[in-house]
This record gives structure tokens, C-alpha cells and sequence, in this order.
């Protein structure tokens, strides 16, 4: 699949952050289960890549990807664990759209926005949005960079999402509160399925 085919799944992309590796199985099929496909992992613990490994071949239906890539080593090792899309929160020096496994580079300015776009990239990853401008910051990006699409992370919860997602430059948007911590500890997969179902369901 491509980037762009694997954005447009569903209208939000969870940002889950596992602390145990037995969470993952049933975390991804319980947010596949209310209409989110596109899931993104951070590499912010220890468990991180067993956990992409395991929902890649164990959870049908579900495309998972790493969050938090920084470098390119980890965009390589995501992609062997079976990533099928990076996430980053920033340009990574030296990597192209052209790479081992489809990367999603975070921005903040137009500057970097300018060398992403150099860089052969498309879609961007607005981040932090709620602190760099947010949906305005988008509006005044959309006239001179027309050939830019965003999934716009940080700080998006289920309020403030259908205000970026009816923006035309928008392609999805990135938040975390599909998959709380205190339901996924608790193995509270009936509610995380529920907040997908929802979150599946915005729009403009």
C-alpha cells in the first residue's frame, strides 16, 4: 500500500504508546474492530518493535507502523519488524520518500515543510499541531504549498478533530485518545473499541 492509501483507512490514526507487549494483540484488534486500520506505534518503549511484529502477523486487517522514527536506522528495523509505514516527528537528515518502508516526516514551519517537499516527500505530519499554529497554521499553508496533504498530531482529541479534518489540506489526523492507558491497562477493550467506532465515524 501506499502512504497515501494507507492515511485515507479511516479518519483517524491511534498514536499508542504499549508498555506490554501482551497489550498489543488485542489493543490493535480492538481498534481494527471499530474501523481503525492504520495504527501507529511509538518507539518509545522497550517492547515497542515486538509489538509491531506481532500485530503485522497476527492481527488481520490491521497496517501497522512505528512512530517516533528518528533516525534511519530505526525506519530500517521498523520495516524488518514488519512496519508497513514511519512516523516521525521531524525531517530525519539524508531520507527521502524513496526508503525501506513509507515515511509520514513530522513538520512545524514553512521552512521545513520547504525541505520535506525537496526531500520528495508529499504528506506531512503537522506536530506538535496545537502548539505550531493548528488548524490556522494549515489554512496558511494550503495557498502556497497547494501540492502538501497533513495528519496533523498533538494535542488532536475527539473536539478539536473535525475542525482539521475539514480542511482540504487534511488527509487524517493523529491522537492518542482512541486507546487511553488507564483502558488499556485495565484490558478494557470494549470501551477503546467504542472511542474507535466514534472516531471512525468524524468528519468535516
Amino acid at each position: 500500500m501506499t502512504l497515501t492509501e494507507i492515511l485515507k483507512l479511516a479518519p483517524v490514526v491511534p498514536v499508542l504508546i504499549i508498555e506490554d507487549e501482551a497489550q498489543a494483540v488485542p489493543l490493535a484488534r480492538a481498534l481494527t474492530a471499530g474501523g481503525l486500520y492504520a495504527l501507529e506505534v511509538t518507539l518509545r518503549t522497550p517492547v515497542a518493535l515486538e509489538c509491531i511484529r506481532r500485530i503485522a502477523g497476527e492481527v488481520e486487517g490491521a497496517v501497522v507502523g512505528a512512530g517516533t522514527v528518528t533516525t534511519a536506522s530505526a525506519r530500517q528495523a521498523c520495516a524488518e519488524a514488519g512496519a508497513r509505514f514511519a512516523v516521525s516527528p521531524g525531517l530525519i537528515e539524508g531520507e527521502t520518500a524513496e526508503g525501506p518502508v513509507p515515511l509520514l516526516p513530522g513538520i512545524a514551519t514553512a521552512t521545513e515543510l520547504m525541505s520535506g517537499l525537496r526531500a520528495g516527500f508529499s504528506h506531512f505530519k503537522l506536530f506538535p499541531a496545537n502548539v505550531v499554529g493548528g488548524v490556522g497554521a494549515l489554512k496558511a499553508f494550503a495557498s502556497p504549498f497547494p501540492q502538501a496533504s497533513f495528519c496533523p498530531t498533538g494535542g488532536v482529541d475527539a473536539k478539536n478533530a473535525p475542525d482539521y479534518l475539514a480542511l482540504s489540506n487534511v488527509i487524517c489526523v493523529g491522537g492518542s485518545w482512541v486507546a487511553p492507558g488507564d483502558a488499556v491497562k485495565a484490558g478494557d477493550w470494549a470501551r477503546i473499541t467504542k472511542l474507535a467506532t466514534e472516531a471512525a465515524g468524524l468528519h468535516a
